[in-house]
């Protein structure tokens, strides 16, 4: 069927139309630019010179790696500076990107160096201008004596279900003290950082919207203590552990955003729950501070499973391209072809969600529909399968500790359970995209 000279109009004008847009705007492009190019190589080099060749040993030892932090520290990758130079990049990518590249070297030795991101995201987001200038620092340390900081959200009986926390902060008014009770649980770095980030309940009345997060340093602060440091099946090189707040006492100005917002947004919220119990409705929970971090940093979280699921991938391909069975390379067999196939087209839809998210979230556009959840889940979910699949294409191989892939895979199955698990990521979407609260 020929083309109608109308259709060809509109053609030729859409076209043109997309011209103009692109010469005012610039062009197009999924492709990094060279300082994005640079910093990727550069981060590459240390993942594949430095971790690469220390990630077995840390693993069995389930120690953090504080001589690997260091030495990121000392050439420039393990700092605030850094992390600022990364966050600032306009596209929103630098940081997935250096993510990426940081878990490819190894997740979690990775994650021992990025793990104190989670709290910085928390500072930076809540906190007064005061209180990013002396925290995030401090978060880190210097190089020649790094520090680690930890964000503490979960409890034993609160992880996804935030509202069942029962951390509680009192406000001592005679001494200017917040008094802090209660037990975190997973806290990445928890006990051994500096800087603890500890989420608590100060108005149970208000649900979720009663909590705020609270500054407690680990060399200020009495009454905190490291519990029990947690044995995990994978990322076994960063700390993981309990947290034990006993009357723990900060001073006032410590919560995060400072006394005098913490008293509107809680006249606020007691406002809107007076207003609708008025129009006999229920008031709602859902936002909070921990899900205000966890949403900034989901897309980061993404591109970690995407370096674990990459370098699963790229030593499953070389495997396949060396192993011979039956006189012939096995990836000559479609069954191992196909798959290698499917794992790289995963990964690549992958990325482009996590691009996406990134750069939505670095400009300030809103999640409408959870694009940072969506990048998440999808993220988790390609990791864990394309891991598997590895260990399949090596076969028994596959499961021996002599090579890699069982320790990708160990890794990478917690990118379906933490800052969310692959269910609430789901009922996250659903409500974006229905409008719905789905409970």
């Amino acid at each position: 069927m020929s083309t109608t000279p109308s259709a060809a109009d509109a053609a030729e004008a859409a076209v043109a139309a997309i011209d103009n847009a692109t010469a005012k705007d610039g062009s197009f492009s999924l492709e990094l630019n060279q300082d994005q190019k640079d910093v990727r190589d550069w981060v590459h080099g240390f993942a594949a010179d430095v971790m690469r060749p220390a990630a077995h040993e840390w693993d069995e030892r389930e120690k953090t790696p504080w001589p690997i932090i260091q030495e990121a520290a000392k050439i420039g990758l393990y700092g605030y500076e850094a992390l600022g130079q990364f966050y600032a990049d306009p596209t929103g990518l630098t940081l997935p990107v250096v993510s990426e590249e940081l878990f490819w070297g190894d997740a979690g030795i990775g994650l021992a160096i990025l793990g104190t991101s989670l709290a910085v995201a928390a500072i930076f987001g809540q906190g007064t201008g005061e209180q990013i200038g002396e925290w995030i620092p401090r978060c880190f340390g210097t190089p020649d004596d790094v520090k680690v900081a930890a964000f503490c959200s979960s409890e034993p009986n609160a992880g996804s279900d935030v509202s069942a926390m029962r951390t509680t902060a009192k406000l001592d008014e005679a001494k200017g003290e917040w008094v802090i009770n209660g037990q975190k649980a997973w806290a990445t770095n928890g006990g051994i950082a500096d800087v603890h980030v500890v989420v608590a309940t100060v108005d149970r009345a208000l649900g979720t919207r009663g909590q705020a997060a609270f500054i407690v340093p680990m060399s200020e602060a009495k009454g905190i203590t490291e519990g029990t440091k947690v044995s995990k099946h994978g990322l076994r090189a960063s700390h993981t552990a309990d947290v034990f707040l006993d009357d723990c006492r900060v001073p006032a100005g410590y919560v995060l955003g400072g006394m005098e917002k913490l008293e509107e947004r809680l006249a606020r919220a007691r406002e809107r729950v007076a207003q609708r119990e008025r129009e006999g409705g229920k008031h709602s929970t859902r936002s909070n501070v921990s899900m205000a971090t966890f949403e900034r940093t989901r897309p980061a979280v993404g591109a970690q499973a995407l370096g674990i699921a990459r370098a699963a991938y790229e030593y499953a391909l070389e495997y396949a391209k060396e192993r011979e069975q039956f006189g012939r390379k096995i990836i000559e067999n479609q069954a191992i072809a196909f798959t290698l196939a499917r794992m790289k087209t995963e990964i690549d839809a992958a990325r482009l969600l996590v691009w996406r998210a990134s750069w939505m979230g670095r400009n300030g556009i809103p999640f409408e529909n959870a694009e940072g959840s969506m990048s998440k889940l999808k993220a988790g979910e390609v990791a864990v399968w394309v891991t598997e699949r590895a260990i399949q294409i090596l076969g028994g191989n596959g499961y021996a500790r002599e090579f890699p892939v069982e320790r990708w895979h160990r890794d990478a199955k917690i990118y379906d359970i933490f800052e969310g698990t692959a269910e609430i990521q789901q009922l996250v979407i659903a409500r974006a995209i229905s409008g719905i609260h789905i409970p």
